[in-house]
């Protein structure tokens, strides 16, 4: 069976039982397809087989997810549907979290996320926190409205390593810079990497006003977050719309 991986866009291998790949394919189909009624079940029955928590969590519900991201990605899916998936895949996830103890297992990085102050837009801000949840990130939302006092409390907080922000007014998107700002006044801003997006908000934007990148939409942002965060990422501003899905193939077992 093979699966895109979450966390690196590969393409890759999942081994198991033929229970426990039927119960894979059977979640990770569900997902896809947003049917919540049926995954809370479908991912009891992942258990039942003999599957990790973990394994199930990222081989099942964050694969169907990233099915449909990929086609987001290609213009081939669109908002609905991936609102869809995404709480489909919340519903199985609710079934796996008591299960998974909170140090079993590192997130890939920590993200503070919100619409910034005098924005009350949520639905693109909620489907980039889903994203980046899925591809393995310690996610804190803060909503909509969000004031630069209230990302620096949190970025503190939570020793955050990605502020991502979000506006979809022309009127608003200003406050990108005048959070920056302050979290440069703070004394953060070399401790945390800055991602920008929301409509009106272009890469030339971005770049102005000193963000470390820019998403034009939530599966790029997660790619962005990546190479942020990745040792070879060499500084320098990275364009979301720019980077392209891997296509290499490696193997892996639940």
């Amino acid at each position: 069976m093979q699966i895109i991986d979450p966390v690196t866009g590969d393409r890759v291998e999942v081994s198991g039982t033929s229970e426990q790949i039927e119960a894979l394919k059977a979640l990770s189909d569900l997902v896809e397809h947003g049917d919540v009624n049926n995954v809370p079940d479908a991912t009891q029955r992942a258990l039942d087989s003999g599957l990790e928590p973990l394994a199930i969590l990222v081989n099942g519900l964050q694969a169907g997810l990233a099915v449909v991201g990929e086609r987001f990605k290609r213009g081939t899916a669109f908002i609905p549907e991936v609102l869809v998936t995404a709480r489909a895949m919340n519903a199985g996830f609710a079934v796996l979290k008591p299960l998974i103890s909170p140090g079993s297992s590192k997130p890939r990085g920590t993200i503070v996320l919100g619409t910034v102050k005098g924005d009350l837009h949520d639905i693109g801000k909620g489907i980039v926190a889903t994203m980046f949840e899925g591809a393995g990130f310690e996610v804190h939302d803060l909503g909509v409205n969000v004031t630069p006092e209230m990302f620096i409390e949190k970025v503190v907080a939570v020793n955050a390593d990605i502020v991502g922000m979000s506006a979809l007014l022309s009127t608003t998107m200003m406050m990108h810079k005048t959070t920056i700002e302050a979290l440069r006044e703070a004394g953060l801003r070399d401790k945390v990497k800055v991602i920008c997006g929301g409509a009106p908000v272009t890469a030339k934007f971005a770049q102005e006003i000193g963000s470390d990148g820019w998403a034009p939409e939530a599966m790029s942002a997660v790619d962005v977050g990546k190479t942020l965060l990745s040792p070879s990422w060499d500084g320098e501003f990275v364009h979301g719309g720019t980077l392209k899905p891997k296509a290499a193939t490696h193997s892996a077992t639940v």
